[in-house]
C-alpha cells in the first residue's frame, strides 16, 4: 500500500502547506510565551506545554486526515441541523451553571474532568453548516431568499445571544460571519441592513443599560468597559501595566528582526502571551518580518478559500467554505488588531498557532470541512465530462463548472 503524503494530505496542496508553516511556527512561540506559565504553575517544567500542545496539533493533523479521507462532504448537511440543535442545548446548559454558581468563571466552558469543552466552538461551526444548507436550498426566487433569511436570523439570534452572555466578541465574530454568508449568498440588502441595525442596537442597548444600572451582569460591564478604553483610553496605561501596553512594546522591542526565538521578556508578564496577544510575541523574537510572513499566510489561505469556492459544484460546499474560511481570517485579523492596538482588546486566539485544547481541535474541523471540499472538486473535475444542471432530492443546487461551460 502506497502512504506518501501525496495521498493522504489530500486536498489543497497549499493549505496543508500553510499549516505545517504555522505548526512549525505555533511549536517554537508556545514553547517561548509558556514559561512564566510553567514556573508559576507547573514548577518550572516548561516542557509540559510543549507537550501537550503538540498533541493537539497532531491530533488536529489526524482529524483533518480522517475528514478528508473517510467523510464524504454531503455528510456536513446531512449533520447540521442536528449538530446546531446540540449547540444550541449545550449553550443553555452552560449559561444555566454559570448563573447557578454551580461552575466558576466567565461560563465559556464546560467542565470535563481533566479536560474542558467550549460550546461556543461547536456553535460557531454548526451554525455556519446550518446557515450554508439553508442558502444552499434557497437561491432561485426572491420569496425563497425570503424564506433563507427567516430560517437563518431566528437560529442566528439565538446563538449569539447565548454565547455573548459569556464570551461578547466571540458573538460579534459569528454575527459578522453570518452576515457575510449571507451577503454571498445574495439575500436582499434590506434585510440584511435590518439586521444589522438589530446588531448594533443590541450592543447600544448593553453599552447604556451598564451605565444606567448600578449592579450591571459582570459581562455587560466587561463589554462597555472595554468600549470606553478604547475610545477615551485606559487610565492604567499611564503606569504601562495593561496587557494591551505590553503587547505594543513586545512589538516595539522587536524591530524589524526580533530578539531572537525564546529571547521574549515581554511574555514573563503578561497573562496571555501564549493566547489572546500571541502575534505580539511572534513580532518580538522573530521581529517585523516574520509577522508581515504570518499575515501572508492567512491571506494565501484566503484565496485559496475563494479559489474553492469557485470551484464548487455544489451550492452548499460553496456556502460552507466561505463561512469557515471567513471566520478563520476574521479570527486572525482581530487578534493581530489587538496584539498591534488597532482594536479593542478581545479574547480571539490566533487559529492554528494559540495554544489551546478542544478549540484547536475545532479549528481542526474547520480546516478539515475545507479541505474535504477541495478534494471533492478535484474528484469531480476528473470525472465529469459534461455539466449536469439537476437538483438532488433534499439537497442544494449543482453549480455548472466553469471550465466544462467553456467546452
Amino acid at each position: 500500500m502506497d502512504f506518501s503524503f501525496g495521498k493522504i494530505l489530500k486536498g489543497d496542496r497549499v493549505i496543508w502547506a500553510v499549516l505545517i508553516l504555522l505548526s512549525l511556527l505555533s511549536l517554537l512561540i508556545v514553547y517561548s510565551a509558556t514559561g512564566a506559565l510553567a514556573y508559576r504553575v507547573a514548577g518550572g517544567r516548561t516542557w509540559i506545554y510543549l507537550v501537550r500542545h503538540t498533541v493537539f496539533l497532531g491530533l488536529g493533523f489526524g482529524l483533518m486526515v480522517l475528514m478528508v479521507n473517510v467523510f464524504p462532504v454531503k455528510i456536513y448537511s446531512m449533520v447540521a441541523n442536528l449538530a446546531l440543535y446540540a449547540s444550541i442545548a449545550l449553550l443553555m446548559l452552560a449559561v444555566a451553571l454559570k448563573f447557578t454558581h454551580i461552575i466558576q468563571g466567565s461560563g465559556r466552558t464546560l467542565p470535563l474532568g481533566p479536560l474542558s469543552f467550549q460550546p461556543a466552538e461547536l456553535a460557531k461551526i454548526s451554525l455556519i453548516l446550518y446557515t450554508a444548507k439553508v442558502l444552499g436550498k434557497k437561491q432561485k426566487t426572491t420569496h425563497e431568499l425570503y424564506l433563507a433569511f427567516k430560517g437563518i436570523i431566528i437560529p442566528t439570534a439565538v446563538v449569539c445571544f447565548l454565547i455573548s452572555l459569556s464570551d461578547f466578541s466571540t458573538s460579534a465574530l459569528l454575527f459578522a460571519t453570518i452576515m457575510t454568508m449571507m451577503f454571498i449568498g445574495r439575500i436582499p440588502m434590506k434585510y440584511m441592513l435590518l439586521l444589522l441595525a438589530a446588531g448594533i442596537a443590541f450592543v447600544a442597548l448593553m453599552y447604556v443599560g451598564a451605565g444606567l444600572m448600578e449592579d450591571p451582569p459582570a459581562r455587560v460591564a466587561t463589554i462597555k468597559g472595554r468600549i470606553d478604553r478604547f475610545i477615551h483610553g485606559d487610565p492604567n496605561s499611564e503606569n504601562g501595566i495593561t496587557q494591551a501596553d505590553y503587547a505594543k512594546l513586545a512589538i516595539y522591542s522587536g524591530g524589524i528582526f526580533g530578539k531572537g526565538p525564546g529571547h521574549s521578556d515581554v511574555s514573563n508578564y503578561m497573562a496571555a502571551a501564549y493566547n489572546d496577544f500571541i502575534f505580539a510575541i511572534i513580532v518580538e523574537e522573530y521581529g517585523l518580518i516574520i509577522g508581515v510572513g504570518v499575515i501572508f499566510l492567512y491571506l494565501i489561505f484566503f484565496f485559496r478559500g475563494v479559489t474553492i469556492v469557485r470551484r464548487a459544484t455544489r451550492t452548499f460546499p460553496a456556502f460552507m467554505v466561505v463561512g469557515l474560511t471567513m471566520i478563520l481570517v476574521y479570527q486572525a485579523m482581530i487578534n493581530i488588531g489587538v496584539s498591534s492596538g488597532a482594536l479593542p482588546v478581545t479574547g480571539q486566539p490566533l487559529p492554528w498557532v494559540s495554544y489551546g485544547g478542544t478549540a484547536m481541535l475545532f479549528t481542526a474541523i474547520s480546516f478539515g470541512c475545507i479541505l474535504s471540499v477541495s478534494y471533492q472538486n478535484q474528484v469531480n473535475r476528473e470525472a465529469v465530462d459534461q455539466p449536469v444542471m439537476i437538483k438532488a432530492p433534499d439537497e442544494d443546487y449543482e453549480i455548472e463548472n466553469e471550465s466544462k461551460k467553456d467546452k
